[in-house]
């Protein structure tokens, strides 16, 4: 693996950043759209959710949507090292995550740290085919998830 070209960065890092946007806005069919030919597996958890309908109805099911339409979040991406093979297709990506979260009754505070793994492969353009997330650290999520993560 190598650094690639400036396009094929941009294309990969631009759907790392999306899917950040579109978990805030809670638009979980665009995240099931980034999926659409890939799959979601989760550090701890056997399996893997895979495909566009699989990956919005996860979402739909875990993450509590406010009263204004979104999560009222902020996912933060950061520290992203890509690596890229431009002659087989493929791509690795490491980075750090944080998610704020402030609602009516949470005042500003992150929430949820950790790391993804990502794996991308192009056809045409450029697709997630596999994101692997590490919870690391948890901290009040009762206004975010539906469902109970634990503490990290």
């Amino acid at each position: 693996m190598g650094a690639g070209t400036w396009e094929s960065y941009h294309a990969i890092t631009t759907l790392m950043y999306q899917y950040a946007e579109c978990v805030d806005a809670a638009d979980f069919a665009g995240i099931g759209r980034l999926f659409a030919a890939g799959r979601i597996t989760n550090e701890g958890y056997p399996g893997a959710i895979e495909g566009a309908d699989a990956v919005r109805k996860l979402y739909e099911h875990t993450n509590a949507v406010h009263s204004d339409g979104t999560l009222r979040t902020r996912h933060l991406t950061t520290n992203v090292i890509v690596d890229i093979d431009e002659v087989a297709n493929s791509a690795t990506a490491r980075s750090a995550f944080v998610v704020f979260q402030a609602t009516p009754d949470l005042p500003l505070q992150p929430i949820v740290a950790g790391r993804y793994h990502d794996e991308f492969a192009r056809d045409t353009d450029w697709r997630f085919e596999r994101r692997h997330i590490l919870l690391e650290q948890v901290g009040d999520v009762h206004e975010h998830l539906k469902i109970d993560v634990g503490r990290a």
